[in-house]
């Protein structure tokens, strides 16, 4: 439902007075975000240019002819906000009024004489002249502002082109206002609605990162909207090793969430140990590709390593994940590990995902990261990439959560700052 436009005839004041009043009301509506209180200055001034002794407003907005609303009457002793109480509004049918809102045309009337038994009978009845205002909506007349004096002749058909230009300047700016506030209140909405999905989704992840003899570990995690696709997790597993699981869905926000939800959900039902690491991601894939992922072209990206302290051997598998960098800092070699290589999960159920072992030693630095990490750009649009995470990595003499802190400074200062458009999960082991 759209504002109405009351708008009066026959100035009372000089064009300067009149010019230095519009700029002063038009000004003071720019500076409006609520349409009732736009609409209450605009009346306010303009009746300081121009007489009115009275006026309704109606609306057939999502009815159907001859229906229509009262949403506005100078009658009427208590204000009624028509776009927050339409409720309250008087539902009438046929009559002059709708006569003049179905016929889609401004009208002048110099001598109106309207039936006792006519609807808006109480409205009209004591007013001879009446101008009536059609506001247009998509090509339609669906609101229309009616103005009256009491003596009839009181209005010039002169000034009916600029009375239903300005009645429908304003109801357009009006409408659009209403548009803006509901727009807002539905932000709003879905943000809170975010905000429950981004506070589920961080309750599946790990609340701290476990204790690992051999092996300090420290973690990270920033979505780039309220919620995100990145996932990794934690396994305890028999003879005192760990499943070290990250892990990327494909696209952003909340389908991303949804299907990490989903991913997290499978992992922690396999059953039994999660291990060995290509069975347990046979195991994810299979389900997702034949019931979540065939129908929405998604998929998931995913590295899952078992790692045995007593021997420091970290047997992994990979479905399509970026390949974990290591330091080697006993010799300082840069590794990645990517001895295994499959497609990522939930694109085909057949795939099954083999597994290489690597020996670690004492000093090792291992870095495991979605590519929010690798593809954070800068402001001319250069990628971080994998150089400059390898950089951060030649400092050898930190601990697991320096190291950590030095990944996410450099990826800030690269990107100065910039809102992430991607999820950024970043593990990071140091062994000992």
């Amino acid at each position: 439902m759209t504002a109405t436009a009351d708008v009066i005839t026959e100035p009372v004041v000089g064009w300067r007075e009149r010019l230095a009043l519009v700029v002063a009301t038009m000004r003071d509506m720019s500076r409006q975000t609520d349409p009732q209180e736009m609409r209450r200055i605009y009346i306010e001034q303009m009746r300081r240019l121009r007489p009115l002794d009275g006026s309704v407003s109606v609306s057939r907005r999502g009815l159907k002819a001859p229906w229509y609303r009262i949403t506005r009457s100078t009658r009427w002793t208590e204000e009624i906000d028509p776009w927050k109480e339409p409720d309250r509004l008087p539902l009438l049918s046929g009559g002059i009024v709708a006569e003049l809102l179905y016929g889609d045309e401004p009208r002048l009337f110099d001598d109106l004489r309207v039936p006792d038994d006519d609807p808006a009978a109480e409205h009209l009845a004591e007013f001879r002249s009446v101008v009536a205002l059609p506001l247009y909506d998509g090509g339609a007349a669906l609101n229309m502002a009616l103005l009256m004096r009491r003596e009839a002749d009181a209005f010039h058909p002169l000034d009916l082109p600029d009375l239903v230009l300005m009645g429908n300047l304003f109801g357009r700016a009006t409408h659009n206002l209403v548009l803006a506030e509901r727009l807002k209140a539905a932000y709003e909405t879905v943000d809170h609605e975010l905000r429950v999905v981004a506070d589920i989704q961080r309750s599946l992840l790990p609340k701290a990162p476990p204790a690992i003899p051999t092996m300090a570990v420290a973690a990270s995690y920033h979505t780039s909207h309220r919620a995100g696709g990145d996932y990794y997790d934690f396994f305890p597993l028999p003879n005192g090793q760990w499943g070290i699981l990250i892990a990327d869905v494909s696209g952003h926000g909340t389908p991303a969430a949804v299907l990490m939800a989903v991913t997290h959900s499978l992992a922690h039902t396999y059953p039994g140990p999660h291990m060995p690491p290509g069975e347990m991601l046979n195991y994810v894939n299979g389900h997702l590709a034949r019931l979540y992922t065939t129908e929405s072209d998604t998929f998931v990206t995913a590295f899952y390593g078992v790692y045995n302290p007593a021997d420091r051997t970290l047997t992994y598998a990979s479905a399509g994940h970026n390949p974990p960098r290591l330091k080697r800092c006993d010799d300082g070699r840069l590794m990645q590990l990517d001895g295994v290589r499959g497609f990522p999960l939930g694109i085909s159920s057949a795939e099954a995902y083999r597994e290489a072992t690597l020996r670690l030693v004492a000093g090792d630095q291992l870095v495991l990261y979605t590519d929010g990490i690798t593809e954070a750009a800068s402001p001319e649009g250069e990628l971080f990439g994998t150089e400059r995470l390898d950089a951060v990595l030649e400092n050898c003499s930190v601990t697991a959560s320096d190291l950590l802190r030095s990944v996410l400074d450099a990826v800030e200062a690269f990107t100065h700052g910039q809102p992430a458009t991607d999820d950024r999960t970043v593990l990071v082991a140091k062994i000992s």
